[in-house]
């Protein structure tokens, strides 16, 4: 004897369909696998390459700055204009005084702009700041 033979026809069933609910979760897996990599490299750029740069040890909690090949500076993957960088630099240091920050510039880019964006970082109080280079 079964526990469905005592409900009467137009009754209703309480029990939970877990197929639908397993697949909804595998899906957004898939999604967060395939997203994560994308928002931590953040704007395409070339890095230079060293022979023997020690591995840097990727934290979400680094402020990352990348200056692309056409000197444009992005600060966590949001384009800032040159002339709102400092300001835009000072509040991050401001809400999140001891954080560390990696910079990634392109290497075709000249050594001039990299140290124009170096010296707003210092004079927005930053630090601790890493140059983010790619091993040969």
């Amino acid at each position: 004897m079964s526990l469905d033979s005592k409900l009467t026809h137009g009754s209703i069933r309480s029990e939970i369909n877990v197929t639908p609910l397993v697949d909804v979760c595998l899906v957004l897996l898939v999604i967060f696998m395939v997203v994560a990599p994308i928002l931590h490299t953040g704007v395409k750029v070339e890095l230079p390459r060293t022979a023997k740069a020690p591995a840097l040890a990727t934290d979400p909690s680094q402020l990352a700055v990348s200056v692309a090949e056409d000197g444009s500076v992005y600060v966590r993957s949001q384009r800032v204009a040159d002339s709102d960088l400092p300001g835009f630099l000072a509040a991050i240091h401001d809400a999140e005084a001891d954080r560390e920050t990696i910079v990634r510039a392109d290497r075709r880019l000249g050594y001039e702009r990299v140290s124009e964006v170096l010296a707003i970082l210092s004079e927005a109080g930053f630090s601790r700041v890493e140059l983010v280079t790619e091993r040969r």
